[in-house]
């Protein structure tokens, strides 16, 4: 058996599966601390169960991204750009909103190293400066410092220098190096970096938290964090890579929907408290993204699924101004159940109007009875227009494909859905946890390959490249497969150069 867990923004998750057969299946609110709702929905899941017989534990979080796009918990870093003469009209943090530049704090170095697209040396790599650089960081009690240089995709020599001589002088720091972040495309990646590095003090405290709610409930199995592709890593990775668990939530939705849904291709669409989440299953796993992705309004390179959020929730709050309805964005979030109007509250919210309408039965109908049935039509007409405008733009072509919807919101949906009816699978309100317990082991390579010695030669060594990493990861070498793998001839460098990615996965 295995248990997956999903923290989301008003609620948390959690399933007991035997295979791919739900046991048991619980929906508690979010806690301000997360740590309670986990503890309390792990409780109502575990009344009946063997915990011997459960062999792993796999929790998908939407914390981390959460925490900086809502700009909290983020730790003063230093930023290391090995790169000079070249890049310096363009200093680190130069593309990022002016109101988060505000409040965040970075301390940054540009030092003179790095190589060309083609892997010829730039400039020596200034080692003094990056001592200098490193007593800076000291002296200003810098615990996390985020390194990238120049074109590092392809060659990472200079991070991996930078990174021995800063560790000299700050032992105890934590280093994250832009080569196993992003991709080419050197202010993107460096963003990616910075915002890693700024979240992985926080990452420990909470996996560390994670760790001690299972313990708390005598969990034992050993825990697993599900990243953004529909795999998951061990916590030692998580705290290293917060960033690779940025919109897992979504993903575990879109994989929980894919299995009870029956299809392979389909639009997910994962309507929860706080967002509603839009993306596409093309061969049973999330559709990519592609190479740049706007987290928190900065732009990024690193793997992320194709995912459209939108602010429309059970939680979202609905306002009348000037005789219109203007429904969000803010949200009450885990206050939904204190604060919406069928729950006590005195805030209308999204679910307030599914209830007036008939669409939904939940808390006291009668709280919401008095409101004029003209709002209630129009916000509700408003509700769906939102949501067929988002699947609209989700799709890559006219023909006709599936639509699927999940989440704890799903149940505001009782009409056709751009002149269809949508699909509601069994357990879709816990889609997520079930998406989140489902979880794979993954191996990747996205590196540029010489294909002069032979292409078949060099797929075949990147192939086993793939494999062995998920080999390492702990997956089973029997239940290995490819799940992508591209080649995109690299015309500005010398050669027969090729960009292959290769994503092989396997179960635990």
């Amino acid at each position: 058996m295995k248990i997956g867990i999903d923290v989301g923004g008003t609620n948390t998750d959690a399933v007991l599966m035997d295979d791919r057969r739900v046991l048991s299946a619980a929906k508690r609110p979010t806690t301000e601390d997360v740590i309670g709702g986990i503890t309390a929905a792990l409780s109502d899941i575990l009344r009946d169960a063997n915990q011997c017989s459960i062999e792993r534990v796999v929790i998908g979080t939407t914390h981390f991204v959460n925490a900086f796009a809502q700009r909290r918990s983020l730790e003063r870093i230093g930023s290391i750009r090995v790169a000079a003469p070249a890049t310096l009209s363009l200093p680190p943090l130069c593309d990022w909103p002016q109101e988060l530049r505000e409040v965040v704090e970075v301390r940054s170095h540009i030092v003179h190293g790095g190589v060309h697209v083609d892997g010829q040396r730039l400039a020596p790599l200034d080692e003094a400066a990056l001592r200098n650089a490193a007593n800076d960081f000291r002296n200003h009690g810098i615990s996390s410092v985020a390194i990238t240089s120049l074109f590092s995709p392809i060659s990472s020599a200079d991070e991996r220098r930078a990174l021995d001589i800063l560790r000299e002088t700050l032992p105890d720091c934590d280093f994250t190096l832009s080569s196993e972040i992003g991709r080419i495309g050197l202010l993107e990646r460096e963003n990616a970096t910075i915002i890693n590095a700024m979240l992985r003090g926080m990452a420990k405290q909470v996996i560390i938290g994670f760790r001690s709610a299972l313990a708390e409930l005598g969990v034992s199995a050993p825990f697993f964090i599900s990243r953004n592709d529909g795999t998951m890593i061990n916590p030692a990775r998580a705290m290293r890579y917060p960033v690779l668990t940025f919109s897992s939530g979504p993903t575990n939705s879109m994989r929980g929907g894919a299995l009870f849904s029956g299809l392979r291709d389909a639009v997910i669409v994962d309507i929860g408290g706080t967002t509603t989440d839009i993306g596409v299953i093309a061969n049973g796993y999330p559709r990519e993204a592609g190479d740049v992705v706007k987290i928190g309004g900065v732009r990024t390179n690193f793997r992320m699924p194709d995912v459209l959020s939108l602010p429309l929730g059970g939680g979202t709050l609905v306002r009348e101004i000037d005789g219109k309805v203007v429904i969000g964005p803010d949200s009450l979030g885990y206050r939904l159940h204190q604060d919406a109007m069928v729950f006590g509250g005195t805030k209308l919210t999204v679910t307030d109007l599914a209830v007036a309408s008939g669409a939904l039965e939940l808390g006291t109908a009668d709280a919401v009875s008095t409101l004029p049935p003209s709002l209630v039509e129009r916000g509700m007409t408003q509700v769906y227009a939102t949501l067929e405008e988002g699947i609209d733009s989700m799709k890559t072509s006219s023909a006709d494909i599936p639509v699927v919807l999940v989440g704890g919101g799903a149940a505001l949906v009782n009409r056709p859905i751009g002149g269809k009816i949508p699909i509601r699978p069994p357990h879709a309100d816990v889609a997520n946890a079930v998406g989140a317990a489902l979880s794979q082991v993954c191996g990747e390579l996205d590196q540029i390959m010489d294909f002069s010695k032979g292409r078949d030669a060099v797929l075949s060594a990147a192939l086993e490249r793939a494999h062995e990493q998920a080999k390492a990861m702990g997956a089973a070498p029997g239940t290995l497969k490819v799940v992508d793998m591209e080649e995109v001839p690299v015309a500005y460098l010398p050669g027969h150069a090729v960009r292959v990615r290769i994503r092989v996965v396997g179960d635990a």
